[in-house]
């Protein structure tokens, strides 16, 4: 079957949509932050308008169009699929203050430990009741008993469904020790969010540098993946500083990023003190190229941001291009 391709203004966004996904799905898919709310058609959060080309209705709805809407060729982006090329008239969101805070209550769908000092958590929200969130944002996890904290998402927002966090397991505090010891497959969360600034502009990305230290790979990576859905085909420098006898636990995914795509370069490096940073992130950014032309994120514990921050204004990277995440 050839996908259908649907161009969304304002903005000029275009896309595929293959199969019998919806408009939704696919526009999440190619990393458009549309306007949704509950995605199984009872809000109209997702209404759109079209202005050329036919949909097909491929899930049911509860939402009511109002007369005006249907004179106005309105239809739910997450309940049809193109049957021809569309042009669509949809909202964007163009940052963090565009996406309304939501609660949400997910379960526990898997723990993993890739390394002593690493928690993957995977949290699942209700099929009607997914989070949306832009990448690089965090939220708050409740888990019951006054044990709480805002962890910063490590997937990119084409998952809705199947959150990601990645924690240091070598904290010594209540939350983490819970986390560790209590914490299991079916167990209740309570979110709250989105929260944070720490994403990429709406506009055209461009040329990009992300420096991480142990687990601020995980915001980095929500990042990373969201821009690899836009297939920009941008450059990409990613710097992923491990620490101590930490690992770099997504070390073969950075790599596979790494050969198969055209102008993303990947360096993973070690230090063993905090005095040692700021020398191995500045040789790291020699090698890249036009960085003043760059924007840049950073992500990692309070030392490791500030030898970033300084390391990028070294190089030529404005402060106003820089974006940081203390962990």
């Amino acid at each position: 079957m050839t996908a259908a391709t649907v161009r969304l203004i304002p903005g000029d966004h275009t896309f595929s949509v293959e199969g019998e996904e919806t408009i939704l799905e696919a526009a999440l898919r190619a990393g458009l932050s549309v306007n949704y709310g509950c995605s199984n058609g009872n809000c109209g959060d997702c209404r759109a308008r079209v202005l050329e080309g036919e949909v097909r209705k491929v899930r049911p709805h509860d939402y009511v169009f109002s007369e005006a809407e249907k004179q106005q060729a309105y239809t739910l982006m997450c309940s049809v699929t193109p049957v021809t090329d569309l042009l669509l008239e949809a909202g964007l969101a163009e940052g963090p203050e565009q996406i309304p805070l939501q609660r949400v209550s997910a379960t526990v769908r898997g723990i993993e430990r890739p390394d002593p000092h690493v928690l993957i958590l995977r949290l699942q929200t209700p099929r009607t009741q997914r989070l949306r969130f832009l990448a690089g944002q965090s939220v708050r996890l409740d888990l019951g008993g006054g044990l709480s904290d805002t962890l910063p998402l490590a997937n990119c927002p084409c998952d809705d469904r199947n959150l990601v966090f990645h924690l240091d397991a070598s904290r010594d505090d209540p939350f983490i020790r819970h986390c560790l010891d209590q914490l299991g497959k079916g167990t209740s969360v309570d979110i709250e969010g989105p929260e944070g600034d720490f994403v990429l502009s709406e506009e055209h990305p461009g040329p990009l540098i992300f420096l991480a230290m142990d687990t601020g790979f995980g915001p980095v990576h929500s990042l990373v993946e969201h821009v690899l859905a836009q297939e920009t085909g941008e450059a990409l420098d990613l710097v992923w500083v491990a620490s101590g006898e930490r690992t770099h636990y997504e070390d073969n995914l950075c790599r596979s990023w790494n050969d198969a795509l055209d102008g993303f370069r990947y360096q993973a490096l070690r230090v063993e003190t905090d005095a040692q940073v700021e020398a191995v992130i500045r040789d790291a950014l020699q090698k890249v190229t036009d960085a003043p032309q760059r924007d840049a994120f950073v992500a990692g514990a309070e030392a490791f941001v500030r030898a970033g921050l300084s390391a990028l204004e070294q190089i030529g990277v404005q402060a106003s291009r820089c974006r940081s995440l203390v962990l």
